[in-house]
């Protein structure tokens, strides 16, 4: 049986579809089967399912969420996980349990083999909910009129922080809350969000004042999604115009621009270790930007448009690449040693056999026929 495909990019589409691309290879292919697909199997949100990436888990907008095995290559698990109203805005693994949070604001721990879950009310209008990789037991969550909160699943009686709103305009007036999207910054306990008003805020809990430490402005359009890099120095946000930016967190500034989308980004993840950046959106192609010089290295058609993707913390994409290389060149060398042989026909021997014609067994037959005259001739 040959070994399954080391796919570098998982993507969910509005259709259904589970999409693994490798990208050394330049290969994508669905593992969903195309024939069954329901609207309601539509994937809203993805997380890997264990640290060495080999399950993931698909939260669809019936309620399921399904468990893909990768080194099986099919899906091995489904989970009936409704409650609440509206699709899912989050999930999360923690341990062998199962974090999943939708629109209507319930929160629930899924536990295996048990009946007694956990249930939390985060509020309502939730547009996003996130696991801290640091801390499993963290997750943050915010929406429409729902600001920032951070929840300790092990202390659920209240958020072990509630961010507060900035102070009025100038006019006097309430600044509105619509957060899209949260992250966690690596090594610090400070928190990154994007909103529909094309706010970047950052958050600090250790801070004696609820409101963000720092606030930065990226376009005029709704952002939608974003992604820290692994250095913690910067954010790359996307827009629902398709404007992909990298804004430094400790000046607020723009670094630099990511061109080459055309429609809504709804996805965006940076790597763990290396420079780059993977986003998709309405426009159905995946594509892998370099962080620092801004090139994008790869493009992806993918037929769908795409909700959601992960992207692997593998790092050794060049070994990858080489192998492949030389695996390439070894069959084309033999191609050629087979194309340049000379085709041998091999004659099987005839075996020649006494035919008898038409004209000669017709002559046989009149001379015994004459001869049956005769005797009958004698006898009379």
């Amino acid at each position: 049986m040959a070994a399954p495909i080391q796919n570098h990019v998982w993507v969910g589409t509005e259709t259904g579809i589970l999409k693994g691309i490798n990208l050394v290879k330049r290969q994508a292919a669905n593992y969903t089967d195309v024939s069954s697909l329901t609207p309601g199997q539509e994937v809203n949100v993805m997380c890997w399912g264990d640290p060495q990436e080999s399950e993931i888990l698909i939260g669809c907008k019936d309620g399921t969420v399904k468990v893909y095995s990768a080194e099986k290559s099919k899906f091995t698990e489904f989970h009936d996980c409704g409650g609440g109203e509206g699709v899912f805005r989050g999930l999360g693994i923690l341990d062998n349990a199962i974090i999943t949070c939708v629109e209507s604001g319930l929160l629930k721990v899924w536990q295996q083999g048990s009946s007694e879950n956990l249930e939390l009310q985060v509020g309502p209008g939730v547009r996003k909910m996130r696991q801290c990789d640091a801390d499993r037991n963290k997750v943050g969550t915010g929406g429409k009129e729902n600001d920032l909160k951070i929840w300790d699943l092990q202390r659920t009686e209240e958020p072990i922080f509630r961010a507060k709103n900035v102070r009025n305009d100038w006019l006097d007036l309430r600044v509105p809350v619509w957060i899209r999207d949260l992250d966690f910054i690596p090594g610090t306990d400070k928190i990154v969000t994007c909103t529909s008003y094309h706010q970047v805020r950052i958050y600090d809990p250790s801070c004696p004042q609820r409101r963000p430490v720092l606030e930065a402005l990226y376009g005029e359009d709704p952002l939608t999604a974003l992604s820290v890099t692994p250095d913690g120095m910067s954010v790359v946000v996307g827009n629902s115009h398709g404007n992909i930016g990298v804004i430094d967190l400790r000046k607020g500034s723009l670094l630099r621009a990511l061109k080459g989308s055309a429609g809504s980004i709804r996805s965006i993840q940076c790597h763990k270790s290396m420079p780059l950046v993977a986003s998709c959106g309405l426009d159905r192609f995946l594509r892998v930007h370099h962080l620092n010089d801004k090139e994008l290295l790869h493009k992806v058609y993918l037929k769908s448009r795409l909700n959601c993707l992960l992207l692997t913390s593998r790092d050794k994409w060049e070994e990858e690449e080489l192998v492949a290389t030389t695996e390439q060149e070894v069959k084309d060398e033999e191609d050629e040693v087979w194309d340049a042989m000379e085709t041998v026909v091999e004659k099987t021997p005839t075996i020649r056999q006494p035919v008898t014609s038409d004209s000669n067994a017709e002559d046989i037959t009149k001379v015994s026929t004459s001869k049956k005259q005769k005797k009958k001739r004698k006898v009379i």
